[in-house]
C-alpha cells in the first residue's frame, strides 16, 4: 500500500549580505530601474567568502529537523539538490551528513537545476511512499554567486545565494504530495549552462581565462520556454491530482523573474495575494528559490494547515517538475 508522504520540517539559510541594485551599479553598466522593471529584483543575498553550498545546505537542514521534532539520528536518507556542489565529488549530500551528524543516513546530489527541489522532492518521496524509508532530508542549496561573471549584466544581476530543506515522513490520508510531474529537454542544453569544468571541456588556463566557468544563458529564449512550460506544467499536475486551479491555496512558482510569475498568475487565474513571491529580496537561487519561499510561506501564515499548494519550476537542462500537496504541517495525527 502506498503511505503518503509529506513535509513534517523545513528550513532556510539565507547568507546575511546583501547585494542591492544600487551596488551593482557601481560593478557592472546597469540601473536600479532596468533590473527591477525587467525582471522584479531589488536585491540578493551573497554567501561570505569561504562558505560552500554544504554550509548552507547543513543550516537549513538543522532548522527543518528541529521544525520536525526529530533528531538527525533519524534521518535515513539526504538527497541534495544543487548545481553548485562544494566539488564534483564527493557529494555536497555526503558533506552535509557528516556535517550535521546524520550517520545513519545514505546520501546522494541530484542536479536538475532550478527545477532540483522539485525533482528530489518527488524522488524523495517515494521512499517513504514505498515503505522504503521513514524519514527523507531534501535540501535545495545553491552559491550561485560562485559561478557568476560580475562584468556580465545579463546574469549577473538575476542570482543570489540560499538554501532550504524540508523533512518527508508518513502523514495521515489527504495529506502531504498529492502528485508530481516532471519534464526535460535536452535539445535546448545550450540555453542555459556552465560549459566548463566537466568531461566535455575540463579546467584549462584557457577554460578559465575565457570564461567558461561562468553561467551562460540565451535569456529570450529561456524567457519563452519559462511562460510555456509553466502553464503546461501546472495544469497536468493538477489533472494527475484531481484538482482545478480554483482548489489552489497558494501557488509558488521559481522565482526567476517577476513578469513570469504574474503572467503564470493571470493565466491560471489566481490573484496575487494567493501568490509567493520573494524574487525581489533573493533574485534567483536556482533550487533552493521553493523551499525559501515555502518556508516564508509557513512561517507567515500564508500557509496553513489542509492548504492546498502548487508548486512550478523550470531551469537548465532544459527541465521542469511540478508538485501540489495538501499542507500537512500543523495537523494532528
Amino acid at each position: 500500500m502506498i503511505r503518503p508522504a509529506g513535509i513534517t520540517g523545513i528550513g532556510v539559510s539565507l547568507p546575511d549580505a546583501v547585494l542591492t541594485n544600487s551596488d551593482l551599479e557601481k560593478m557592472v553598466e546597469t540601473s536600479d530601474e532596468w533590473i527591477r522593471t525587467r525582471t522584479g529584483i531589488s536585491e540578493r543575498r551573497i554567501a561570505a567568502p569561504g562558505k560552500a553550498a554544504s554550509d548552507l545546505a547543513s543550516e537549513a537542514a538543522l532548522g527543518a529537523i528541529a521544525s520536525a521534532g526529530i533528531s538527525p539520528s533519524d534521518i535515513d536518507l539526504i538527497i541534495v539538490a544543487t548545481v553548485t556542489p562544494d566539488m564534483p565529488f564527493p557529494a555536497t549530500a555526503c558533506i552535509v551528513q557528516d556535517k550535521i551528524g546524520a550517520s545513519r543516513a545514505a546520501a546522494f546530489d541530484l542536479e536538475a537545476a532550478c527545477s532540483g527541489f522539485i525533482y528530489a522532492m518527488t524522488v524523495g518521496a517515494q521512499f517513504i511512499e514505498t515503505g522504503m524509508y521513514e524519514t527523507v532530508l531534501v535540501i535545495g542549496s545553491e552559491t550561485l554567486s560562485r559561478i557568476i561573471n560580475w562584468k556580465d549584466r545579463s546574469t549577473c544581476v538575476l542570482m543570489g545565494d540560499g538554501a532550504g530543506a524540508v523533512v518527508l515522513q508518513q502523514v495521515p490520508e489527504g495529506y502531504g504530495l498529492l502528485g508530481s510531474y516532471l519534464g526535460a529537454d535536452g535539445s535546448g542544453a545550450d540555453l542555459l549552462k556552465v560549459p566548463g569544468g566537466g568531461s566535455r571541456c575540463p579546467a584549462s588556463l584557457e577554460s578559465v581565462v575565457s570564461g567558461e566557468h561562468f553561467l551562460k544563458m540565451n535569456g529570450s529564449e529561456v524567457f519563452k520556454f519559462a511562460v510555456r512550460i509553466i502553464g503546461e506544467a501546472a495544469e497536468r499536475v493538477l489533472e494527475k491530482s484531481g484538482l482545478t486551479f480554483a482548489d489552489v491555496d497558494c501557488y509558488i512558482p521559481h522565482q526567476a523573474n517577476y513578469r513570469i510569475i504574474e503572467a503564470s498568475a493571470r493565466k491560471f487565474g489566481l490573484p496575487m495575494e494567493r501568490v509567493l513571491v520573494n524574487i525581489d529580496r533573493y533574485g534567483n537561487t536556482s533550487a533552493a528559490s521553493i523551499p525559501i519561499a515555502l518556508f516564508e510561506g509557513f512561517q507567515t501564515g500564508r500557509i496553513s494547515a489542509g492548504d492546498i499548494v502548487l508548486m512550478v519550476a523550470f531551469g537548465g537542462g532544459l527541465t521542469w517538475g511540478a508538485s501540489v500537496m495538501r499542507w500537512v504541517k500543523g495537523v494532528s495525527n
